[in-house]
Parts: structure tokens; C-alpha cells; sequence
């Protein structure tokens, strides 16, 4: 157990160093491009209620697709954190710029007092960060598991697609029993398909 979350540690690490070796322009020119594949994705294109995600660093950068998902006219549905619980309460967003709040891990997330919740039954697509995935939808992410929480109690229905760079593309994530898989990546250069 601890043998993984040593390796896990070490691959953020690397991941750490990738992402601070990328000049600027190459980081946005490719977050870009991922977001335009998104765009493109039957997937999204044809859901009514996505779950998208505020990054952290070494993420794929959010806050234009974000703000790019209201002109699709999609619910936008983002996780507040409650961290005390290790869970995530799904609440919808109408205005970015007004309903988000920064929240107990550092990072913006919705007001409660502004926002309503979200059954997790009702979500459509599921747009999930990590720092490291694998071509079989292994993830690795923060290391607090919120997602490996979430992930197993959405519909089977529910697409759970991995945003990363080729550069967060590593051969295999250790994982533990409690990881959960995404469905789908998508990076600067393809889009795979664990499905």
C-alpha cells in the first residue's frame, strides 16, 4: 500500500517538472487544443448536464472551457469541497463570475448560498481532472480521492472523460482498490477510448 503511494508521489512529482519545463504559449496552445476537441466531442455535444471542474496546478486549465460551456447551453454543474468529509457536493453554476467563492482546498467552487445541489444521477458527462492517467483510464489525482469517491455512485451512463496532456500520459498508474477509471482521454493529440 505505501509501495503505491510512493510511486504515485514520485509520478507527481515528474508530472510537476513536466508541467513547469512547458513554455506558456505551449501550455495555452494546447489546452486549446483540448478544449476544442471537448467542443467537438459527440459526448458533450449531446449532453444537457456537465460536470466540469476548477483545476489546480499541474491540471488541465478549466476556466475557459468553463465559461465556453454556457454558449452550448449545457448546465453547468462544478463540486464544492467539504473537506473535513473527504466528499464533494455537486451544485449547479450559473454565473461563473458571481457564484464561485474560494473554497477550503484553495481553489474557486460554488457559493451554497447561491447555488443548489445536483444529484449525481442527473449528470450526463463528467469532465474529470487528474495530474497522471494511463492509455486504460487509470488516474492519478490529488491524493485526497474525492473522485475515486464520486466516480463509482455516477450512472453507468455517465461519461467520465480525463482531461490531460500527452506529457501526463504515463504506461501504467499503480493502482489501488479504491481508484476508479475514466471511460475516455482526452489530450492535445487524440482522444482515447477505454470503452
Amino acid at each position: 500500500m505505501d509501495e503505491v503511494r510512493e510511486k504515485k508521489q514520485e509520478i507527481r512529482n515528474g508530472i510537476s517538472t513536466f508541467f513547469n519545463s512547458l513554455a506558456s504559449e505551449v501550455l495555452e496552445a494546447n489546452t486549446r487544443v483540448i478544449e476544442n476537441r471537448l467542443f467537438e466531442f459527440a459526448n458533450f455535444l449531446e449532453s444537457k448536464i456537465v460536470m466540469l471542474y476548477v483545476n489546480t496546478e499541474n491540471e488541465v486549465a478549466t476556466d475557459a472551457i468553463i465559461k465556453r460551456t454556457y454558449d452550448f447551453n449545457k448546465i453547468v454543474v462544478l463540486p464544492a469541497f467539504d473537506t473535513a468529509k473527504f466528499k464533494m457536493n455537486l451544485m449547479k453554476v450559473d454565473n461563473p463570475d458571481k457564484d464561485l467563492v474560494v473554497g477550503p482546498r484553495g481553489i474557486l467552487e460554488p457559493n451554497p448560498a447561491r447555488c443548489k445541489s445536483v444529484p449525481l444521477d442527473s449528470i450526463d458527462i463528467a469532465i474529470v481532472p487528474g495530474i497522471a492517467m494511463d492509455e486504460k483510464g487509470g488516474r492519478i489525482g490529488s491524493g485526497d480521492g474525492y473522485y475515486d469517491r464520486v466516480i463509482p455512485d455516477l450512472p453507468m451512463t455517465t461519461r467520465k472523460v480525463g482531461l490531460v496532456f500527452e506529457g501526463q500520459l504515463i504506461p501504467q498508474v499503480p493502482m489501488e482498490s479504491h481508484d476508479k477509471h475514466v471511460d475516455i482521454i482526452i489530450t492535445e493529440k487524440r482522444v482515447i477510448y477505454k470503452i
